[in-house]
């Protein structure tokens, strides 16, 4: 099997961007882009490699994806078109600033300060297998780096707490859900299908709305 890789690259420290190819050859059917990003001297973020972490998120044939998820076998054509994220800030390569998706998750305090109940573990485990890599707030109609929405990524680490905390920390969460959350999102639920988790988006929305608007805690 042979790819062409079209890498959309930067250097570090510059603002221009440019295209490069790389021609891979392998005889393995289960090769990822992955596989072959690893082969290149190109710049990216990787970690377990194995769909658990969301670190190689990035967008391949113009679809948010974990490179470590995309068989080059199963990609059409000998072309791939490999870029990194577009909402975030790229330091160089494919390699981005994602460090947004924590300062939200800092400011809006997302973890326990009291006790939690033991409530709610069917949302808490939901909501528990975000990676936290982004390719939700790629294709977000409403998402911005710069902005107070955060997206269905800070949805899942506030689901968390939410689904535990009762009523303790009720009068902030509510707060930090209707600013940067609820208020923010038009529910056209692009996430839905691009999230590599396979979190059901729908039953965090309506399990969160209906602990911050309307009291319901036991989720």
């Amino acid at each position: 099997m042979k790819k062409v890789l079209h890498i959309k690259r930067k250097k570090k420290n510059t603002s221009d961007s440019y295209w490069q190819d790389f021609e891979f050859v392998t005889d393995d059917e289960a090769a990822t882009v992955a596989t072959a990003l690893r082969e290149l001297p190109v710049t990216w973020e990787h970690s377990c490699l194995q769909k658990k972490c969301g670190a190689c998120a990035m967008v391949i044939n113009n679809k948010p994806r974990l490179a470590c998820d995309a068989r080059l076998a199963e990609l059409k054509g000998e072309i791939v078109t490999i870029e990194p994220l577009r909402k975030f800030p790229v330091i160089e390569d494919l390699l981005v600033d994602r460090a947004s998706l924590m300062e939200r998750l800092k400011s809006n305090r997302s973890w326990f300060q009291a006790s939690a109940s033991i409530t709610g573990e069917e949302i808490a485990f939901e909501s528990a297998k975000c990676l936290q890599c982004g390719l939700c707030l790629e294709v977000c109609p409403n998402f911005y780096n710069e902005g107070d929405f955060g997206g269905m990524a800070l949805m899942s680490g506030m689901s968390q707490i939410m689904s535990k905390a009762g009523k303790v920390q009720h009068k902030q969460l509510k707060k930090d859900y209707k600013k940067n959350v609820y208020n923010g999102c038009g529910k056209s639920l692009a996430c839905r299908d691009i999230c590599p988790a396979g979190i059901e988006m729908e039953k965090l929305l309506v399990k969160n709305t209906a602990a911050s608007l309307w009291n319901k805690w036991d989720m």
